[in-house]
């Protein structure tokens, strides 16, 4: 364990640059938007005031958009901007044009969040299938990010995230599937899945 401790020490020391990182959660396993919810209830816990983009999942209750917009998060001394694009999945909608309507008007509403320096972090869930269908605009998207208050998160969550998005991050991580209780057969369940 000392051993441990002095490679953990010195990593921790030659880490001396202080400004927002970009976390990419990807891969085709269960857990990437309860990975980036439980960081934007992180970041709330310490007082920080947080965006979430919720791209896909519009039209299911949600538990994470039910406790968040109607908790202590919101109101006079708000600490948190929440914004949904309404639709829902894209494979039930069955209509590609409404869908890239929706995703740039719920981008177009949060743009902003990209230019505020009091934004800790900002949750992009969901992102990768905007940007893969191409309901964004890629570059409008990227420069968005690299252009944030030096000290802004960004938190990027979906399936099929491409190679320009594992540049521009800082982390990238690949939640890989190795078995899901839904292909069993056993149903999605409230508070679990939504």
């Amino acid at each position: 364990m000392q051993q441990r401790k002095e490679i953990v020490d010195a990593k921790i020391a030659r880490a001396t640059e202080d400004r927002g990182v970009v976390i990419v959660l990807t891969g085709d396993g269960k857990g990437k938007s309860s990975s980036g919810f439980g960081t934007a209830l992180r970041c709330l816990g310490h007082g920080y005031k947080v965006a979430i983009v919720q791209f896909i999942k519009g039209t299911w209750e949600c538990g994470e958009k039910n406790f968040l917009t109607e908790s202590i998060f919101r109101g006079e001394n708000a600490k948190l901007e929440y914004f949904v694009m309404g639709t829902g999945f894209t494979w039930e909608t069955q209509n590609a044009e409404k869908d890239k309507e929706a995703a740039e008007k719920a981008w177009a509403e949060c743009e902003h969040v990209f230019t505020d320096p009091e934004i800790h972090l900002v949750l992009l869930d969901e992102l990768t299938y905007m940007l893969n269908y191409k309901y964004l605009d890629k570059e409008k998207v990227i420069a968005a990010i690299q252009n944030r208050p030096i000290n802004q998160n960004v938190i990027i969550t979906g399936r099929g995230a491409k190679k320009y998005l594992e540049d521009l991050a800082d982390t990238f991580s690949e939640v890989k599937a190795i078995k899901h209780a839904f292909d069993s057969g056993v149903k999605a369940q409230k508070g679990i899945e939504w």
